[in-house]
């Protein structure tokens, strides 16, 4: 990977097998990424970033301006999200015992050792993520995969850094970013139905879209949600489609 200057813009460059240039501006410091195709000359490249100058200086004061989530301690009374809820965390030391669950209605209780650390606490909370998330998100893709007149896919959860899930028709599976389990239900749902829909589609054209918007009329709307909710400390990405 190379790096470009830009109108004193820093420029990340990926060269692919790709058709068409692709510009992406990613939260939270608003990192700038161009993916081009290898004929296209760096002097072209130069050009068509700097015609997009005023979009990306926009994309990056909306990040500077938009709500972030602390870097969580993992202690008792500090907010936690599950499925887009705010929960209280109740730290229980209770001897050798790793445990997550709900502990009422606006409550997450995590069970840890006493000697376990900040590192420690945080592994577990995000192993009981992941499980939730995984649970939500293969019923999800089992109703989609139906509704579509596919095989449910395999489904990972994994953490990633510019995208909220991918797809890989080929092996019949799908992985999530692990931060969709702090994210609302219908934003899951979202992500699910995205990707599988790439399993027809690969690229995001108007036969995508037409397919997004017979199955989920109101997609755009769960999309804008999504890219507006509270940032992580993780640089996630905003999503395009």
């Amino acid at each position: 990977m190379r790096t470009l200057s830009v109108g004193g813009l820093s420029i990340d460059l990926v060269r692919k097998s790709i058709k068409n240039l692709h510009l992406a501006v990613y939260p939270p410091d608003g990192r700038i990424r161009v993916a081009a195709p290898w004929h296209v000359s760096e002097d072209a490249i130069r050009l068509a970033v700097a015609k997009r100058v005023a979009w990306i200086n926009r994309q990056r004061r909306n990040f500077k301006a938009q709500e972030r989530q602390a870097k969580r301690r993992y202690v008792s009374g500090e907010t936690h999200y599950f499925l887009g809820r705010g929960y209280r965390l109740q730290v229980i030391s209770n001897g050798a015992t790793f445990r997550v669950r709900l502990g009422g209605a606006n409550r997450i209780e995590l069970a840890v050792p006493i000697d376990a650390d900040r590192d420690a606490r945080e592994q577990v909370m995000l192993r009981w993520h992941r499980r939730e998330l995984r649970k939500r998100a293969e019923a999800e893709a089992a109703k989609w995969a139906a509704r579509l007149g596919i095989d449910p896919p395999v489904v990972g959860i994994k953490q990633m850094r510019t995208k909220w899930g991918t797809s890989n028709p080929s092996a019949r599976r799908i992985w999530l970013n692990l931060e969709l389990a702090q994210k609302p239900p219908r934003c899951i749902a979202y992500i699910v139905l995205h990707e599988l829909v790439h399993f027809e589609h690969r690229k995001h054209g108007d036969e995508f879209v037409a397919k997004l918007e017979r199955f989920m009329p109101n997609w755009r709307a769960i999309r804008d949600e999504l890219n507006k909710l509270p940032l992580a400390t993780q640089p996630w990405c905003k999503v395009k489609a």
